[in-house]
C-alpha cells in the first residue's frame, strides 16, 4: 500500500480553496478527500525516510518517528473503503486527533536523532547536504498534513466550530497581522525578561499601499505567522540584550508591516550587532546552532535558543503558502528580517514535496562544487530543486 500511494502526487490547495470548502463545510466530502490525500502525503514522505543514511535510520529517535508514521498510515487506511456513515465520520475524526497528538513531538524527536548520529560519527559534507534536503521536505510535509488535519477536526470535531465572519477552521478572514505581532512579541519578551532581566521595547508602523489609511487585513493562518514571528523576536531580543548588556539603554525592535500588490511584508529590524555575512546562510541549516543543544529532559520546554531549528522551520512555514523569509544583516550594527506573505488567497498555494526519481537521486548525489557565479544559499538551491518537481523526472 505504501508503494501504491507513493505513486500519486499530493494535491496542493490554496488558502482560497481551504476557505471556500470551510465556508460550505461538508464532513462527508472532507472525509472522502482526506482518506485518499492523507495516505498520499504520508506515503510520499515515508519513502524518503527509507532513503536516509543507515547511521541515521538506526538511531532510536528516527526509528520512533518512522514507527509513528507507519502507525498513522495504517490507521488512515482503515477508512479506505468505508462508507461515510455518521459512525465512521466520528471514528475518522477521532483517529485524526490521535494522529495529530502522536506526532506532536516529531520535530524534537527527529532533532535528537540527528544529535545521536553526530555523537556517534563524523558527518561528511555530502551526508549533511542530503539530511538538509530531507529535513526541509520532511518538515514541510508535516506542516501540510497538520494543516489538513486541523481544518477537519476544527470544523467537524467534538466541539465543531460555528463558521462565522472571522474564522474558518484555523484560517482567519479579516486577519490583522499587527495583533499577532504584538502577541508574539509579548511572549518572546516574557522569555527574554526571564533570561536577561530585561527586554527591548517594540515600535510598530503600518503602511497600506493598496488601501491608504485603512488597517491592513489579509486572509491567513494566524498560528503560522505567530510561529515565525515568535522565533524571529527571540533571536532579535537575544542579540540586542547580549550586544547592549553594558549599556544604559536598550534600543527598541522596529516592526514595519507593508501591504503591497503582491505581498504583505513584515520587516523586523534590530540593533543586535548583526551577523557576519559568512554565517547568514548557516542560520537556515538544521545542523548549525550558536546555542548549546537542550537536553532530552527539556523536550517540552521552550528555551530561548535550542536546537537551531527555529529559523529553518519558520522559513518553511512562510514558504508553505508561497511566501518567504529573508535576512539582511549589517555586521556591527543589526539585522533586518523580512517575512513575505501572499496578499491574495488564491495565489497562496501549498508548496508540497513530491517523492520521485529526482528526489531519490539527490540522496545519493555527491556535493556539487561551487563556483564564483553561484553563491546562493544551499537551502535556496535545495528549495528550487523541489519547488516544481513532477513525477517521473
Amino acid at each position: 500500500m505504501l508503494d501504491f500511494y507513493s505513486q500519486f502526487n499530493p494535491s496542493p490547495l490554496s488558502i482560497k480553496q481551504f476557505l471556500d470548502f470551510g465556508m460550505n463545510a461538508c464532513e462527508r466530502k472532507s472525509f472522502v478527500f482526506l482518506r485518499k490525500e492523507l495516505p498520499v502525503r504520508l506515503a510520499n514522505i515515508m519513502k524518503e525516510i527509507a532513503l536516509l543514511p543507515d547511521s541515521l535510520l538506526r538511531t532510536q529517535s528516527v526509528g520512533l518517528v518512522s514507527n509513528w508514521y507507519a502507525k498513522s498510515f495504517e490507521e488512515v487506511l482503515q477508512f479506505e473503503r468505508s462508507e461515510p456513515t455518521q459512525s465512521n465520520l466520528e471514528k475518522f475524526c477521532s483517529t485524526l486527533i490521535h494522529i495529530r497528538d502522536r506526532h506532536a513531538d516529531v520535530v524534537q524527536t527527529m532533532a535528537h536523532g540527528i544529535i545521536e548520529m553526530k555523537e556517534a560519527q563524523n558527518i561528511e559534507p555530502g551526508m549533511e547536504t542530503s539530511i538538509q534536503y530531507f529535513l526541509d521536505r520532511f518538515y514541510m510535509s508535516r506542516i501540510s498534513i497538520r494543516m489538513l488535519i486541523n481544518q477537519h477536526t476544527i470544523l467537524f470535531g467534538e466541539l465543531p466550530q460555528q463558521t462565522h465572519q472571522q474564522h474558518v477552521g484555523c484560517i482567519e478572514i479579516d486577519f490583522d497581522p499587527k495583533v499577532v505581532v504584538r502577541d508574539a512579541y509579548e511572549n518572546a519578551r516574557y522569555l527574554c525578561d526571564q533570561n536577561y532581566l530585561g527586554s527591548p521595547e517594540i515600535e510598530i508602523i503600518e503602511h497600506n499601499e493598496m488601501e491608504k489609511g485603512q488597517p491592513i487585513k489579509i486572509v491567513y493562518v494566524p498560528s503560522h505567522l505567530y510561529h515565525i514571528l515568535f522565533e524571529l523576536f527571540k533571536n532579535s531580543m537575544r542579540a540586542v540584550m547580549e550586544t547592549h548588556q553594558e549599556s544604559d539603554s536598550i534600543p527598541p525592535i522596529k516592526v514595519r508591516i507593508v501591504n503591497g500588490k503582491e505581498d504583505v511584508s513584515v520587516k523586523i529590524s534590530d540593533c543586535g550587532g548583526g551577523i557576519p555575512r559568512s554565517q547568514v546562510d548557516q542560520l537556515f541549516k538544521y545542523m548549525y546552532s550558536t546555542a548549546p543543544h537542550p537536553s532530552k529532559s527539556d523536550v517540552h520546554t521552550v528555551p530561548l535558543a535550542g536546537y537551531g531549528y527555529g529559523l529553518p522551520i519558520s522559513r518553511l512555514y512562510a514558504r508553505y503558502f508561497h511566501g518567504d523569509i529573508s535576512l539582511l544583516s549589517c555586521e556591527g550594527f543589526g539585522t533586518d528580517a523580512v517575512i513575505y506573505l501572499k496578499r491574495l488567497s488564491d495565489e497562496a498555494n501549498e508548496l508540497l514535496p513530491i517523492f520521485n526519481k529526482t528526489s531519490s537521486r539527490f540522496y545519493k548525489a555527491s556535493v556539487p562544487a561551487g563556483d564564483w557565479s553561484n553563491q546562493s544559499s544551499e537551502m535556496n538551491s535545495t528549495f528550487n530543486q523541489w519547488k516544481f518537481v513532477k513525477k517521473g523526472q
